[in-house]
């Protein structure tokens, strides 16, 4: 109801005064959000991840960890939001909701008895001032690569909304404050100086030997220890690993024993949109992946190099990191052995513009190019061969494809290419 009548006054003020308050106007928001809801996360340990990738699978692998240990939790993440039991997909196509909504689920998290809620924190989300009077008892930083950029006017300003997240945990009221950092980034020196009560850091380095598999990774827990574990899991790719760690790092911090932490990891199954395997009787595999930068398509793509890839592919969002296009067709090209571009999420910009801005990337083959990504999906599943890898990426979990004047279509890659699969 408050919130409703912020918005409602905001329609009288010209835009010229909004702009100079909104920073104002948004931490009020948060401020009246969290009288509203009685200051939630005062009842409830919080545990906040932040980073460009990884966060969402962090978050995910945490709760199972949490879970597995006997306690309740609350999620929020791009994904879905869940609060013990109950869990409803994330439709808002924003990975860090409005801040009434995250007080309420809090809240509820609180009522439903849950000890734990873990809460996806994104650099615009601090823009907006989410995050505030949110207090975490724990801050985990997974990784930090160019994103946004329009968005915030530069990396350094990108950077910074990272780092005043991770100023929220100095602020909180809380006792004994964790700072988890990944050690491998470079950036990490500046989250480390952030206040806290107590630092720890998670490094590949804390995890060889270990194997990267298409079907799964296998790593050294305790590495060098007389306690040490070879931990399998079945999740995908180096940078599940770092996930992994990360998770595995927040849990420690809360007395979790590693026999429980080792019993979690290795019966968690996988996250939905991130290297989902979507399995419909075909003789190929078909994997739906979230990647949406060039790291991350990068990443995705090495771990499935020893294939006959076809890819499908869009780019990157309309109005948005336009100096990505033509890199992530150069990965493409480097990796893929056929590749299908495809409509994404245009927004107000000229769909065909995106896709040919990737093709300037690609100089070693011809990309097929369908705008309608249906028909881009089931080309790709009529080109399959046995034993050959679909890598549908851009999306992932998204339930949307968004058009020209906020237009929405509802989609679901993996629903999609499992109808397409199951064609006669």
């Amino acid at each position: 109801m408050i919130e409703n009548i912020l918005r409602f006054i905001r329609k009288f003020i010209p835009d010229s005064i909004f702009t100079f308050f909104q920073p104002a106007y948004h931490w009020i928001l948060s401020l009246c959000a969290a009288i509203w809801y009685r200051f939630p996360s005062r009842k409830i340990k919080v545990i906040a991840v932040t980073g460009t990738k990884g966060k969402s699978s962090t978050t995910e692998i945490l709760s199972a960890i949490l879970e597995e240990a006997g306690y309740k939790t609350g999620l929020s993440n791009t994904i879905r939001f869940k609060v013990d039991d109950i869990s409803s997909e994330n439709l808002f196509k924003m990975s860090m909701p409005g801040r009434f909504f995250l007080q309420r689920l809090l809240r509820r998290a609180v009522q439903h008895g849950c000890q734990y809620f873990i809460l996806e924190m994104t650099s615009q989300g601090a823009v907006l001032h989410r995050h505030k009077f949110m207090d975490p008892d724990v801050f985990v930083f997974t990784n930090i690569t160019p994103e946004h950029i329009e968005a915030h006017g530069s990396y350094e300003k990108y950077l910074q909304s990272k780092l005043n997240l991770a100023h929220s945990l100095g602020k909180s009221k809380k006792k004994d404050r964790v700072m988890i950092v990944n050690s491998d980034d470079a950036e990490s020196p500046k989250f480390l100086a952030c206040p806290s009560d107590r630092q720890l850091t998670f490094s590949i380095n804390d995890v060889k030997p270990y194997e990267v598999k298409k079907e799964g990774l296998a790593f050294t827990l305790n590495a060098g220890a007389v306690n040490s574990h070879t931990v399998n899991s079945q999740l995908s790719g180096l940078f599940n690993i770092y996930n992994i760690m990360a998770a595995v790092t927040a849990a420690r911090s809360q007395g979790v024993s590693d026999e429980i932490i080792i019993k979690a990891i290795e019966k968690f199954s996988g996250i939905p949109g991130r290297v989902q395997k979507i399995e419909a009787g075909q003789d190929f595999q078909v994997i739906v992946d979230y990647a949406h930068t060039p790291d991350s398509l990068e990443k995705l793509y090495q771990v499935f190099q020893t294939s006959r890839n076809i890819c499908v592919l869009g780019g990157t969002g309309g109005g948005r990191d336009n100096w990505k296009r033509k890199e992530m067709g150069r990965i493409a090209d480097n990796y893929c052995d056929e590749i299908i571009l495809t409509d994404e999420d245009p927004y107000d910009e000229d769909p065909q513009k995106i896709v040919a801005d990737v093709a300037l990337g690609i100089i070693n083959q011809k990309p097929t190019i369908i705008m309608d990504r249906r028909l881009a999906i089931r080309e790709a599943i009529k080109r399959a061969n046995t034993g050959d890898v679909i890598l549908i990426t851009g999306k992932g979990t998204d339930p949307y494809i968004m058009g020209r004047g906020g237009s929405k279509i509802p989609w679901s890659d993996a629903r999609i290419a499992r109808e397409e699969i199951l064609k006669p």
